[in-house]
């Protein structure tokens, strides 16, 4: 037999103090020079941990005792927290979480960029923690094993559905109905062909869409339309790609979040793009255009402009918005949002925006700010299109403070813009996930 690669684990418990937290959540140890991440322990902590793998270049670890607690460490307010990947940062209090991500942007900035925010902005929070939550994929398997069926989120550091009973962080519409979802999937006569359900919620209508590998049966059909009429949910089904999509008694309903600051109602479809903590990007809006400071003769460029989220909240103060995405869906219904809303001094193009933009009618314009709000992979792109637009003054929001670092290091070393200030936005609280601003200006 050939030699095992598995590295064997130390099986006595170890005793460390806790220098750092890393960037998923966990606690960073250092043994003999080797970093260990140990989940469940926090900064300045001193913990025991068992050793769950062993590698190379780092080890990882799991708290077994807190000898010595940290001042901001508090009592997880889910009974799942540990076992579910949804959360990793329920043990940590709420305001030392927004922290922690704000050094983690921070640092990014530094090693990533090589740069630095002139001044850091005060992190950007609602303080509700909880039933905030209003777009999720949600995994569930028939698990023969235990004769059940399971819904919720993947059980942390593994691909398996953690075995749920509720979920505090989505909105309680859905959160509070994972028991009942089970029971729901249990009861069909596909229930082993029911891998995944989709969450998304405007500010009064839900959709739950289920993901079938098989064709439910007349009786299924009844199931499911039932539980959607006792919970008001419209139950949706998808059998194959995203344009399968469709409601299973043929009636579609209306999705839409209102922006009263900015007298606007955006409808949505299920599956578009929406950010998932409602609350929290009515707050985002109003930064990032005080950020901006438009003019009223100010042309401000939308670059991944989605459905209009900031598109048209940016119309009402501007002579002019123009919006760019490559989703051709979401710039159909910016464009509806735009009509519907009665907003006529918007333009909507359809581009990748990570290809060569040479061709594209609205690069021969000219427009003094511009907003990016780009997905996890950044907007390396088209940073160099931004001086020979004339852009004199960025706001960049971002979902991954890696990119957001690498890019700003292009926009200051490369393009001669400043740095001029940053800071993280509390849009997924208990999680790892940092939402973060920046604003840049153009060196005179």
């Amino acid at each position: 037999m050939g030699r095992s690669r598995r590295r064997k684990l130390p099986q006595d418990p170890v005793t460390v103090t806790i220098d750092a937290l890393s960037h998923d959540g966990r606690g960073v140890a250092h043994i003999e020079g080797k970093a260990v991440f140990i989940h469940g322990a926090l900064p300045g902590e001193t913990v025991s941990f068992k050793y769950t793998r062993v590698q190379k270049k780092f080890d990882e670890g799991e708290v077994t005792e807190v000898h010595e607690r940290s001042s901001v460490r508090v009592e997880p307010h889910c009974e799942h927290f540990g076992l579910c990947g949804g959360c990793s940062l329920q043990h940590l209090a709420p305001e030392a979480q927004i922290e922690s991500k704000q050094q983690a942007l921070l640092d990014a900035f530094q090693r990533i960029g090589k740069v630095s925010p002139a001044t850091v902005l005060p992190p950007l929070s609602t303080g509700s923690t909880f039933g905030y939550r209003r777009k999720a994929r949600l995994g569930a398997k028939f698990v023969i094993k235990k004769g059940k069926v399971l819904v919720g989120f993947r059980e942390r550091g593994s691909p398996y559905v953690a075995d749920l009973s509720r979920c505090e962080v989505l909105h309680p519409k859905v959160g509070h109905l994972i028991e009942p979802l089970t029971d729901l999937i249990a009861s069909l006569s596909i229930k082993e062909r029911v891998p995944q359900i989709e969450m998304s919620m405007g500010d009064t209508a839900c959709v739950l869409i289920f993901r079938l590998l098989t064709p439910p049966d007349k009786q299924d059909e009844q199931r499911l339309l039932k539980f959607g009429a006792e919970h008001a949910i419209a139950i949706y089904t998808q059998s194959g790609g995203p344009e399968t999509i469709a409601p299973l008694n043929g009636e579609r309903v209306t999705l839409s979040y209102d922006l009263p600051a900015y007298d606007l109602t955006l409808h949505f479809l299920p599956n578009d793009f929406t950010q998932v903590n409602s609350d929290l990007n009515r707050l985002m809006l109003d930064h990032a255009l005080e950020l901006l400071a438009i003019e009223p003769e100010d042309r401000v460029l939308d670059l991944f402009c989605g459905l209009g989220n900031f598109t048209l909240p940016m119309a009402r103060k501007a002579v002019e918005v123009v919006g760019v995405e490559g989703d051709s869906g979401l710039v159909a219904r910016a464009r509806e949002n735009a009509e519907r809303n009665g907003i006529s001094n918007t333009r909507f193009y359809t581009a990748n925006l990570y290809e060569s933009l040479q061709k594209e009618a609205w690069m021969r314009e000219r427009f003094e700010k511009v907003l990016l709000d780009p997905p996890r992979s950044g907007a390396l792109e088209v940073l160099e299109h931004l001086p020979k637009l004339g852009a004199k003054r960025i706001v960049y929001v971002s979902c991954y403070p890696g990119t957001l670092a690498r890019d700003a290091g292009e926009l200051v070393h490369k393009h001669g813009y400043q740095l001029i200030s940053a800071g993280v936005m509390d849009m997924f609280p208990h999680t790892a996930h940092v939402e973060s601003i920046a604003l840049f200006e153009k060196r005179k």
